[in-house]
């Protein structure tokens, strides 16, 4: 049974995240009526990050089974054909072997959050960052963000519904830069605790406001305590960027 992979790209505004659910309309959802629609075929399709409600995705990598072999080709555009008028894009498709998971083969994930950091509110960007209208320090950001990087347990920075069997995570990068009137704050690990970088985010924040220092940092992350951590960021700033397998090279 031929398996293919894909890399999607979808603005996470109108959907309750990838997963789907009772209580809306999910990118997973529509991902599988289309290809319905352009193979006749139901399918369960697994993603690499279950985004959640709000959140966007730049590279999101997404795997299915088909019983009839197609040109990947063919199918991104059919795709794309059947899933609009969601926000939904397929970027590429590919076959790949029968063992590939997007989950499960994935050895790196990426984040980006976007802060728009000025006095007037966003028009073109709304619903795609975070606004924060006073000067935020991103120098003191990034600093305070590399007490985070390594191996650490991440509990302050855990949702309460996580499901993951440990809170022990390695942060490969935590990168804040300032980009024009905004501020971007990239991640990358093998894998996120729920919540984990929207968390971190919110207590970054707290640091560029100068209400907080690294070392609030360094004794939050060692209370090992989520109320002890800053609050959760919200949805509509974070993207999944991309994920990375040993296949990429």
């Amino acid at each position: 049974m031929p398996r293919y992979k894909l890399t999607l790209e979808y603005d996470g505004t109108p959907f309750v995240g990838w997963q789907k659910q009772d209580n809306g309309p999910s990118v997973q959802a529509a991902l599988e009526t289309a290809i319905r629609k352009f193979s006749g075929e139901t399918v369960t399709t697994t993603a690499a990050g279950r985004t959640d409600a709000g959140v966007h995705a730049l590279g999101q990598v997404v795997h299915f089974d088909l019983s009839k072999e197609w040109a990947p080709a063919k199918i991104r555009d059919a795709l794309n054909f059947h899933l609009q008028p969601d926000p939904i894009a397929v970027i590429d498709a590919e076959a790949v072997p029968a063992d590939f998971n997007a989950r499960l083969s994935a050895i790196e994930r990426a984040y980006l959050y976007r802060i728009l950091n000025r006095r007037a509110p966003p028009t073109i960007e709304r619903g795609h960052v975070w606004h924060v209208p006073h000067p935020l320090d991103a120098d003191a950001m990034h600093d305070a963000a590399q007490v985070l990087v390594g191996h650490h347990d991440f509990t302050t920075f855990r949702a309460s519904i996580c499901q993951a069997r440990s809170p022990v995570k390695t942060l490969d990068q935590l990168d804040v830069s300032r980009v024009g009137d905004e501020i971007h704050v990239r991640a990358r690990a093998r894998s996120f605790l729920h919540h984990q970088v929207r968390n971190m985010v919110g207590t970054l924040k707290l640091v560029g406001d100068g209400k907080w220092s690294r070392a609030d940092v360094e004794k939050a992350l060692a209370a090992r305590d989520r109320a002890k951590g800053g609050p959760t960021a919200p949805a509509e700033g974070l993207y999944l960027v991309g994920v990375k397998y040993r296949s990429d090279g």
